[in-house]
C-alpha cells in the first residue's frame, strides 16, 4: 500500500500547520524549515500556482493520499452533483482510514490506516482491510472483536474527546455510524479547496 514515508515535522513545518497532529518540534519551530527558515526570503511573493500547488499538497499530506489517487478523487468528484472543492473534500473524509481517525479509534490517520490494514477494523460486521474503502450514510465502522482489547486502541479511545456530528460513536459496542454526509462548515481542516479546483482546471 502506497503512502508517504518521508519526514512529518518538515512538511509540518512548511505549512506551519500540525497536519500530521501535536508536534513538540513545530511548536519550538514555527517557521519554514532549512537554515534559512526563520529568516524572510528573497523573493519570498509566491505565485498564483505555487498558492494553489501548496494548498493541494496540504490536502494531500493531510489525508494522507499520493498524487494519483488524489487526482482519481478529484475526477470524480468533478462528476458528482454540488460543489468540485467540497465533494473533493467530502470523498476524502468519507474514506475508511479517516473515519476511524475521527472516531477516535486511532490518535493519526497513519494509526488508523495501519489498523485498517492489519485487519481491526469492519465495516458493516465484515472486515475491510483497505484504507481508502469510500463510507455511505448508515455504514457501520467497527473494531473487530479480538482487537477490543489491544492497548494503542483503548489508550487512543479513553484519550479522545472530539465529536464531529456527521459521526455517532457508541463505546460500548465499539462501534460508529455515519449518520450523515458532512457539511463543508463541520470538517475542521484549514483547507482552502477552490484553490485545488483553480489548479487542476488550468
Amino acid at each position: 500500500m502506497a503512502r508517504y514515508r518521508g519526514p512529518k515535522t518538515k512538511i509540518a513545518r512548511r505549512f506551519r500547520e500540525a497536519i500530521f497532529g501535536p508536534d513538540k518540534a513545530l511548536e519550538k519551530r514555527n517557521y519554514g524549515p532549512g537554515q534559512h527558515g526563520p529568516a524572510k526570503r528573497r523573493g519570498s511573493k509566491q505565485s498564483e500556482y505555487a498558492i494553489q500547488l501548496g494548498e493541494k499538497q496540504k490536502a494531500k499530506y493531510t489525508y494522507g493520499i499520493l498524487e494519483r489517487q488524489f487526482r482519481n478523487l478529484f475526477d470524480k468528484a468533478s462528476r458528482m452533483k454540488g460543489i468540485t472543492g467540497e465533494n473533493l473534500l467530502l470523498l476524502c473524509e468519507s474514506r475508511l482510514d479517516n473515519t476511524v481517525y475521527r472516531l477516535g479509534v486511532a490518535p493519526t490517520r497513519r494509526g488508523a490506516r495501519q489498523l485498517v490494514s492489519h485487519k481491526h477494523i469492519t465495516v458493516n460486521g465484515e472486515v475491510v482491510n483497505i484504507a481508502s474503502y469510500t463510507l455511505k450514510v448508515g455504514d457501520v465502522v467497527g473494531v473487530r472483536e479480538k482487537s477490543k482489547s489491544l492497548e494503542n486502541i483503548t489508550a487512543s479511545l479513553n484519550a479522545s474527546n472530539k465529536k464531529f456530528d456527521w459521526l455517532d460513536w457508541d463505546s460500548v459496542s465499539m462501534e460508529g455510524k455515519m449518520i450523515a454526509v458532512p457539511a463543508r462548515e463541520m470538517i475542521p481542516e484549514n483547507i482552502k479547496e477552490q484553490l485545488i479546483v483553480e489548479l487542476y482546471s488550468k
